[in-house]
């Protein structure tokens, strides 16, 4: 039996996700050692510079994020379809795409780095320790890009402990290395990059290791059917709507730092502590989101309805569940947490007035989440952009409602419509999306 079409159960749904949840739970980790390593040097200008750096960098291949989501609705969709030759071929797809974009980042790097200067410039000090920075990170692009779909290709076939021994491997070896370059060889700014430079390529190698099946075979040199137009075609119009998507949803939370920030230094200040919460549950639910995407995947490409609506369900059980149990945690807890976050008497007060509306956040979102992986596993990708044009206006429309009358009240408000907006036109879509399966 293709195993993609055994049977979904609950056990599998959390085979899938723990890994990822775990992962997760690593990635904050790895950003406070390297500020806290930085910051054994006692200057202000290399934390700075650390951070900068970091920022630019990930803002950068945040674009090529599609290529993670793309690669895993379109990989388990070959999967669920027995298809193990173009599921291979996929991966070649993603590291081709992923590798070529990065060399263009190294080619073009002064260009990039001067326009990224000119958008948030710094003190000459800072400025000059993270080009020091950037000029080491940089020629990890290749391997971070084309990691984007070694991680797709992992979740769509399943192997999410795969996922978790790599964010593993890299972090676990980022910081050793971080801890001896800087606090043993006084390398500085620079250990920091070549700690990171060396995580990033050695995270590639085992990478390609754990998808090993990809290279079974000959699929993986099948160059004509690698470079077959109609699947390129298709590929480019996947990942180019996510693209989309993920751009307008960005923009959404950065309009919602902008127009905070015209409400008070301590409204600002207290939203983006509030906003820690609601990245912690977009780790949390990322696991349930992307058991989605391969089941949900895995049964289209099966053409098995029965299966997709199974899976949908299953998944989103698992996800109400977490977001439930998140928005009590944020309510028990939520003091303690602003309190350690923050030591100002006046954004701990502030944080305790509009803690509401980041613990309800889990429970108004869990849709929008589920649903978001529920269509990228069916690749309706061109519907989910859609719902999120419809729901970013409706956004804005209720932040120019709400705002003037309301204040930041009024912008949690408008945050938390974007969010039902977008539970909304996804779920009032998805019946097509399944009649669609057959």
């Amino acid at each position: 039996m293709n195993e993609a079409s055994a049977p979904i159960t609950h056990r599998r749904v959390l085979k899938i996700a723990a890994p990822i949840v775990l992962s997760n739970a690593t990635v904050p980790i790895l950003g406070a050692v390297d500020t806290g390593v930085v910051g054994q040097m006692g200057q202000a200008a290399p934390i700075g510079a650390v951070g900068i750096g970091a920022v630019i960098l990930s803002t950068i291949y945040w674009v090529f994020g599609f290529l993670r989501m793309g690669t895993t609705g379109l990989a388990a969709q070959a999967r669920g379809a027995g298809d193990t030759a173009e599921t291979g071929a996929l991966l070649m797809r993603g590291l081709l795409l992923g590798t070529a974009a990065g060399l263009f980042f190294i080619i073009t790097q002064v260009f990039v780095f001067a326009g990224a200067f000119a958008l948030s410039p710094a003190s000459p000090e800072v400025e000059s320790l993270t080009r020091d920075y950037l000029q080491i990170r940089i020629w990890g692009a290749p391997a971070t890009i084309a990691l984007y779909a070694v991680t797709g290709w992992l979740i769509a076939v399943e192997r999410t402990k795969g996922v978790f021994v790599l964010q593993i491997w890299m972090n676990g070896l980022n910081i050793i290395l971080d801890l001896w370059f800087v606090l043993g060889l006084g390398w500085g700014v620079e250990g920091v990059a070549t700690a990171t430079l060396i995580a990033e390529w050695t995270g590639l190698a085992l990478g390609l290791w754990l998808c090993a099946d990809a290279f079974g075979g000959n699929q993986w040199r099948d160059w004509p059917r690698i470079f077959d137009a109609a699947r390129l075609r298709r590929m480019m119009q996947v990942n180019g709507d996510i693209m989309v998507r993920s751009v307008l949803l960005t923009g959404a939370f950065t309009t919602f730092l902008f127009v905070g920030s015209d409400l008070g230094d301590v409204n600002l200040a207290a939203n983006q502590v509030l906003l820690q919460f609601l990245e912690i549950t977009a780790f949390a639910l990322d696991g349930f989101a992307f058991s989605a995407e391969a089941l949900v995947g895995g049964a289209v490409g099966a053409k098995d309805r029965h299966q997709v609506r199974r899976a949908s369900i299953m998944a989103s059980q698992w996800g109400v569940g977490g977001a439930v149990g998140l928005g009590l945690v944020f309510f028990v807890a939520g003091p303690a947490l602003i309190d350690l976050m923050s030591t100002s008497p006046d954004v701990r007060i502030a944080g305790r007035e509009f803690l509401f509306w980041a613990a309800i956040a889990p429970i108004i979102g869990v849709a929008s989440w589920m649903f978001d992986g529920i269509y990228i596993g069916a690749t309706w990708t061109r519907a989910m952009r859609n719902a999120m044009i419809q729901s970013v206006a409706i956004y804005i429309v209720a932040l120019f409602i709400l705002v003037p009358t309301l204040g930041n009240h009024g912008l949690w408000a408008a945050l938390m419509v974007l969010n039902i907006a977008r539970g909304i036109t996804l779920g009032w879509r998805y019946p097509k999306l399944e009649a669609q399966v057959a």
